[in-house]
C-alpha cells in the first residue's frame, strides 16, 4: 500500500497539475514585492534622413538618441507592504491546498487499495460459493435419482447454482472496477491489469483515547483558511490606507546627438527629478466602498474559518463514533459466521448421511445464511478500515504527530 501511494504521488496527473499552478501562484508574489522597489526603464533610438532633390547637393543626417527613465513610491503608509504580505500569505495558502491535495490522493488511493482486495475477497468467496453449491447439487441429483427427494429439491439446488454464477460474473465485474479505480489514481491506463493481496491491511486494534483537538491545527484546509483570513486582512488595511495621499518620485535622463560617440557624454545629457503627491477628492465614493467590501470580505474569511472548524470536529467525532461501534458489530458478526458456518457444516452432513428430518431447504438456507455473514464480514473490515482512513484524513496525519 505504501508503494502504490508512492506512485500515486509521483504520477497523479491531477495532483501534477496542481503543482504546477502552485508554481504559477508562487511566481505571482513577485509582482506584489516588485510594487515595492523603484522601476527603471531605458529607450534608444536611431534615425537617418537624406534632403536635396534633382540636381541639387544632397545632404545626409544621422540622429542617435538615449533616455532613461526610473519612478518609485515609497511606501508611507504600509500599503504596498500590506498588499506583499497579502500576496504570499495567498502563496502560502496554495501550498497548504497542495498539501492537502496531496494527503487527500495519499487516502484515497490507500481507500482504492483496500477496495480492490475487498472486491477480491468477495470474488473469492463467491467462487468457493459455487463450487460448494454444485457440490451440493450432485447429492441433491444423486439422491433424486434414489427417489429419496423430490424433484423441486434439484430445482432449488440448480437455482443456487444459477444464483451463484450470476453472482460471479457481477463480483468479477466489481472486482475489474476497483482495480480500474486505483490505476487512474496511479496515472496508469485503466485496464483492470492490477493485482491485489488477500488480505487487507493490518491497522492498529484501538484508537489512542484522549487525542489533543491540536492535532487539527496541521489540516491543510485549516491551515489555508487562516491565511485567507490574514490575506484579507492585509487587504482590507492597504483598501484603508489607499484613502491616504500617495508619493510618487519620478526621474528621467535623457541625450539626443547626431554622433554616437556623444551618446554617454555627460556634456549632452539633460536631466530632470521630480515628485508628485495625490490625493483624490471625489471619485464617487468608490475608494471609500473598496475599502469597506475589503473589510467585509474579511469578515467573511473568519466566518468561513470558524465553520471549517466545526466540519473538521465534526467529521473526527463521527469517524471515532464510527470506529466504536464497527468494533462491536465485527464481534457479534464473526461470533455469526462461526455459527452460519458449523451449521451449514452440519446440513450439509445430514443431508448427505440421510439422516432421517434433513431437507434441501434447511441446508440451502444454512449456506445461504453461511455465504450472507462471511461477506458481510469482509464489507464491515473494509468499512473499518475505510473509517480508520477517513479518520487520518480527518485529523490531517496519524496520531502522534503534531506537524
Amino acid at each position: 500500500m505504501k508503494q502504490l501511494v508512492r506512485e500515486a504521488v509521483a504520477h497523479n496527473n491531477n495532483l501534477q497539475a496542481t503543482a504546477h499552478r502552485l508554481k504559477a501562484t508562487r511566481e505571482g508574489t513577485i509582482g506584489a514585492r516588485a510594487a515595492r522597489l523603484p522601476s527603471v526603464s531605458g529607450r534608444s533610438g536611431y534615425s537617418t534622413s537624406r534632403s536635396g532633390n534633382g540636381s541639387a547637393s544632397s545632404t545626409t543626417s544621422e540622429s542617435y538618441s538615449l533616455s532613461l527613465n526610473a519612478s518609485w513610491e515609497p511606501d508611507l503608509w504600509g500599503r504596498l507592504r500590506d498588499l506583499d504580505r497579502a500576496s504570499y500569505a495567498n502563496y502560502e495558502s496554495a501550498v497548504a491546498d497542495f498539501r492537502g491535495a496531496r494527503l487527500s490522493l495519499a487516502v484515497n488511493t490507500a481507500k482504492s487499495w483496500a477496495n480492490l482486495i475487498a472486491a477480491q475477497q468477495q470474488l473469492d468467496l463467491t467462487t468457493t460459493t459455487l463450487s460448494s453449491f454444485q457440490d451440493n447439487l450432485r447429492i441433491i441429483e444423486r439422491r433424486y435419482r434414489a427417489n429419496l427427494l423430490r424433484s423441486v429439491d434439484v430445482q432449488f439446488g440448480r437455482n443456487n447454482v444459477a444464483a451463484a454464477e450470476r453472482d460471479l460474473r457481477n463480483r468479477m465485474l466489481s472486482r475489474n472496477e476497483a482495480a480500474r479505480s486505483l490505476e487512474l489514481l496511479l496515472g496508469r491506463y485503466p485496464s483492470a491489469a492490477l493485482q491485489s493481496s488477500s488480505q487487507l491491511p493490518r491497522m492498529k486494534p484501538n484508537v489512542p483515547v484522549g487525542l489533543p483537538s491540536e492535532l487539527l491545527a496541521r489540516r491543510p484546509d485549516l491551515t489555508a483558511a487562516r491565511l485567507d483570513v490574514y490575506a484579507s486582512a492585509k487587504r482590507a488595511d492597504a483598501a484603508r490606507t489607499d484613502l491616504l495621499p500617495s508619493l510618487r518620485l519620478t526621474g528621467a535622463s535623457s541625450n539626443s546627438t547626431s554622433a554616437s560617440s556623444n551618446l554617454l557624454n555627460p556634456e549632452y545629457l539633460t536631466w530632470s527629478i521630480a515628485s508628485s503627491l495625490a490625493q483624490t477628492i471625489y471619485n464617487g465614493g468608490a475608494p471609500s466602498a473598496d475599502a469597506r467590501a475589503a473589510l467585509e470580505q474579511n469578515r467573511a474569511a473568519i466566518s468561513s474559518y470558524v465553520q471549517i472548524c466545526l466540519v473538521a470536529f465534526q467529521e473526527v467525532e463521527s469517524a471515532l463514533e464510527t470506529e466504536r461501534s464497527l468494533a462491536e458489530q465485527e464481534k457479534f458478526l464473526r461470533m455469526e459466521v462461526e455459527q452460519a458456518g458449523l451449521a451449514e457444516k452440519q446440513s450439509e452432513r445430514d443431508l448427505a448421511m440421510g439422516i432421517e428430518g434433513s431437507t434441501v431447504l434447511e441446508i440451502l438456507e444454512a449456506q445461504r445464511r453461511a455465504v450472507n455473514a462471511r461477506a458481510s464480514l469482509i464489507r464491515l473490515r473494509n468499512d473499518r478500515l475505510q473509517n480508520r482512513l477517513h479518520l487520518h484524513l480527518a485529523l490531517g496525519g496519524n496520531f502522534e504527530t503534531s506537524k
